[in-house]
């Protein structure tokens, strides 16, 4: 293999997806993450977090060569590289297989296709894959022209059109010239047989999934502001949406640091009912119902074990979180360690959660839908839980190790139980249950109206005691608990924007470093979204436009978004592409839609 070759950027990462895992590629044409055979699986390249010894995937032009262009195909999850090598053009266009019910293919089925004008360009391809925490080099044979990798009961094909012998963890050399592409097809199989698609077949394969892609991407509103970001966001959105179960993992990735150098890195490839309900809403506002009714369907079935109870995260199928655990010797990516598996705050109790789930199957049934029996059960339940607990401390939807009385957890402990018996109006409920619901959640208005609101600022406040603010609150004027007329809404909105402001279109979630960690960290996107969807919807939507654009001017090349932002350099920070900031960017560009001109 070539030497060791420092990470790109965040931001230089696309995203191939097929609903089941996701790779991140760089503007080389490395692929420096896939985990198989789902999300939250091992790495078979992983040298994003790794380093050179946890494999890599890279193909693409012998240097040297320079980016001309980079993008997704309209409307599509194909990704295409062009690079200029002297006054030749080198392509390469990528996808990974989504549509593969009733036909024999592989679960994942990647395809990468080289194609050149201009002249043969000379390109390699570098094809080492090493599977999991301890980077297990394969067993390996070829058969019939194909490459096959193994670990046991997994198992990798890589095939090339015109035929080429790949050795792993060597570069092999390719030309590729004019009106000959070289096509690649790469295959897994876990605890199933290895399936063989020929590497123009699944080309073809590719090709029949763009129509599909761009055909549910039509019939999304026209209308819309800003269609094209928002449509790119709904894609991501789809593609980080685990199809087998319809749960949205939180970002493909693990351990991309918050603060370079620091230990601020987490494990996100699992299920946040709140995240996922947020974008259960984007979907809900396009008119995208079927992926609202599956998402709904699975936390049915997730939250059968501890029901009532909400836990914070999911497996993708339902199951509880893996422990959290460090992994010795992984280098993380710019030294940022430890890289983690499994995340600790599966166990916190936060309270918002309830309210985001609550809502989400009220905007379901506001569009025209009934809750199945036993759904309409499982919401009744959460709603009991609030009602019982919400005077308690929790953890917040900052998840600190400190548990608190977050003001932002008491407003969506407010917003479970008054969607609750909104939704009661047309399902069955006990007068007693409705009695109990309705004499909590205005007790929690009291309370917080009293306890949580700092006449000095203007504002509600982070939690009860504290001036410190908090930018979750800026989904205030979405609730219905203070009008959007209200000076504590109004005034709540301008103070975060003023004192939270991380320059610019940014925010901090909270003042930095008032978390218990140590470090520093970025600016948060998500609540700069928010920003945008409270100043739309408190009529103020020439600022919400302003600012949406200057955010959409922060995005990555490829219109992908991480969780934050470092204020200084622009740099995207954590793990990436995150559904948060996706969900939360489509939210805000519908409120800008119903905003009054």
């Amino acid at each position: 293999m070539t030497g060791p070759r420092p990470p790109a950027p965040i931001s230089d990462y696309g995203l191939l997806g097929d609903t089941r895992t996701a790779a991140l590629v760089s503007g080389e044409g490395a692929i420096d993450w896939l985990c198989v055979p789902r999300f939250d699986g091992e790495p078979l390249f992983g040298r994003l977090v790794g380093g050179s010894a946890a494999g890599t995937f890279r193909v693409g032009p012998v240097p040297p060569a320079t980016v001309v262009e980079r993008r997704y195909r309209q409307d599509t999850a194909t990704l295409q590289t062009t690079w200029a090598v002297g006054d030749r053009r080198l392509t390469l266009a990528e996808s990974m297989v989504a549509e593969v019910t009733g036909r024999l293919l592989p679960a994942t089925l990647l395809v990468r296709r080289l194609s050149a004008e201009g002249g043969a360009v000379d390109a390699v391809v570098e094809f080492d894959p090493r599977l999991g925490v301890r980077h297990r080099r394969p067993r390996i044979r070829h058969r019939a022209g194909i490459l096959v990798c193994e670990w046991g009961a997994l198992a990798v094909s890589l095939s090339c059109t015109p035929e080429v012998t790949v050795e792993p963890g060597r570069p092999t050399a390719v030309e590729v010239a004019p009106g000959r592409p070289v096509t690649l097809a790469l295959g897994v199989a876990f605890r199933e047989p290895l399936i063989h698609v020929e590497p123009e077949a699944a080309w073809e394969l590719v090709l029949g999934d763009e129509a599909r892609w761009r055909d549910w991407a039509a019939g999304i509103d026209g209308s819309l502001p800003f269609r094209g970001d928002v449509v790119r966001s709904l894609l991501t959105l789809r593609l980080l949406t685990y199809s087998p179960s319809q749960a949205p993992v939180a970002a493909p990735t693990t351990s991309l640091p918050e603060d370079p150098g620091g230990g601020r890195n987490w494990d996100y490839r699992y299920v946040w009912p709140r995240d996922a309900s947020i974008g259960v809403n984007a979907f809900l506002g396009v008119g995208k119902l079927d992926e609202a009714h599956g998402f709904l369907a699975w936390l049915l079935h997730a939250s059968r074990l501890d029901r009532p109870r909400l836990p914070a995260l999911f497996t993708l199928t339902g199951r509880r979180v893996p422990r959290e655990r460090e992994l010795a010797g992984w280098p993380g990516y710019l030294d940022s360690v430890p890289v983690r598996l499994g995340n600790g705050a599966a166990d916190q109790h936060q309270l918002d959660g309830y309210g985001w789930v609550v809502d989400a199957a009220w905007v379901f049934v506001q569009a025209g839908h009934r809750l199945y029996s036993e759904t309409w059960r499982a919401v009744r339940g959460f709603a009991d839980v609030v009602a019982g607990r919400w005077g308690e401390a929790d953890a917040g939807i900052w998840e600190v190790r400190e548990p608190g009385q977050h003001v932002h957890s008491k407003l969506m402990g407010w917003l479970a139980l008054d969607r609750a018996l909104r939704i009661a109006e047309t399902h069955r409920l006990s007068d007693r249950q409705r009695r109990r619901w309705r004499d909590a959640r205005d007790a929690i208005a009291a309370e917080v109206r009293t306890r949580g609101f700092d006449p000095a600022q203007a504002s509600y406040v982070r939690s009860y005691g504290v001036q410190d603010l908090d930018s979750a609150l800026l989904v205030l004027p979405l609730l219905g608990i203070d009008g959007i007329e209200s000076s504590r809404v109004r005034g709540t909105i301008d103070a975060v924007r003023e004192r939270l402001s991380a320059g610019g279109p940014l925010l901090y979630r909270y003042p930095p470093g008032r978390d218990g960690l140590p470090g520093t960290e970025g600016a948060f996107l998500p609540c700069s979204f928010w920003l945008v969807q409270a100043l739309a919807s408190t009529g103020r939507r020439r600022e919400a436009e302003e600012l949406f654009q200057a955010l959409l001017d922060h995005a990555s090349p490829l219109g992908l978004y991480a969780e934050e932002l470092d204020p200084t350099t622009g740099a995207h920070l954590g793990n990436y592409p995150q559904t948060l900031t996706h969900a939360a960017l489509v939210q805000a560009a519908l409120a800008i839609r119903d905003s009054p001109r």
